[in-house]
């Protein structure tokens, strides 16, 4: 009888020693997101999942960071072959992803989407929970309109290419400049970076063409244009020679809409950690799903009606 109570002591903690659950009790998560340093916005959305998956709420956490769709795709892989329950996922870019996220399912791996969409069948995550990228561009390029400039000559400075922010915040202004309506002087990534925007500019400035527009596809590489502009002694912001556009909302961004030195900051919610908490606790219990998709609300902030209590309340950081 003692030999048989050790061998099955024995079976136990192998299995406890493999698997890690009967050891922890805890929820495994592999995290696959942009790392904090591509922008305000993400230092948020980072320092957001930092608080609500935590090992005092449950969670045993594993997080990649990553601006490259290939790294992120072997990091999905080795959550896989680690058996982490669920992968949450902001991708560096929308193709790509259907091969792992199909071998995630048939390893019973669960998927959630945050932040970004990515080109993959439905069936394949359990929930998505993101921003409606094309939204914020339709929102700041039909504020664009609504100024009535009498011509618009845009700089527009794109972020990673193929990412769902990009695509969604480059589809509007796409529209237009197809339509004559808008005229593209320049349309080239910066991948987020506000270095590599202000070289966009100061090139502009020194090829002598001529621009009214700045349209960037998040805060940081609005400041980088806008640094050329100052080194060059051109004015911007309301009733000044060139109109400056972001997104995120940073506080130190919209703090420049309220003086007036920038036009335009479209909204980009960090915050999707509680939602995702909420449904994987959720299933955890042996609940169901009911909603595949859920979408931030968001809107666009213009310079001439913006106030400090919209800064206290959107602003993200300090």
């Amino acid at each position: 009888m003692k030999i048989k109570f050790l061998v099955l002591g024995l079976v136990m903690s192998l299995l406890v020693g493999f698997t890690g659950y009967a050891k922890s009790g805890l929820i495994k998560v592999g995290i696959i997101n942009n790392p904090p340093s591509e922008s305000g916005y993400r230092a948020a959305n980072v320092a957001d999942f930092e608080k609500v998956f935590t090992k005092a709420k449950g969670y045993e956490v594993s997080t990649f960071y990553s601006l490259k769709n290939d790294e992120q795709l072997n990091a999905a892989s080795q959550f896989i072959t680690d058996g982490v329950d669920y992968i949450l996922i902001s991708a560096a870019a929308t193709d790509g992803w259907a091969s792992v996220l199909t071998r995630a399912k048939e390893a019973g791996i669960k998927v959630f989407l945050f932040d970004r969409m990515l080109n993959a069948p439905n069936s394949l995550y359990e929930a998505a929970v993101v921003s409606d990228m094309a939204n914020q561009g339709n929102t700041a390029v039909k504020w664009l309109k609504a100024q009535k400039l009498p011509e618009y000559n845009v700089i527009h400075i794109q972020g990673a290419m193929g990412s769902d922010a990009q695509i969604g915040r480059t589809a509007a202004l796409d529209k237009e400049f197809k339509a004559g309506t808008m005229k593209k002087v320049v349309q080239q990534t910066a991948t987020w970076d506000e270095a590599e925007a202000k070289k966009i500019v100061e090139s502009v400035i020194n090829s002598k063409k001529k621009f009214n527009v700045i349209y960037a596809e998040n805060d940081g590489m609005a400041k980088g244009a806008v640094a050329a502009l100052d080194e060059a002694g051109i004015t911007h912001g309301v009733g000044k020679q060139v109109v400056i556009m972001g997104f995120d909302c940073n506080k130190w961004a919209l703090r420049e809409l309220l003086a007036k030195r920038w036009n335009y900051d479209g909204q980009c919610s960090p915050f999707q950690a509680t939602v995702i908490d909420g449904m994987i606790k959720k299933l955890e219990k042996g609940g169901k799903l009911t909603t595949k998709k859920v979408i931030s609300q968001e809107k666009g902030f213009d310079a001439k009606t913006i106030t400090q209590k919209d800064i206290d309340t959107y602003g993200l950081g300090q």
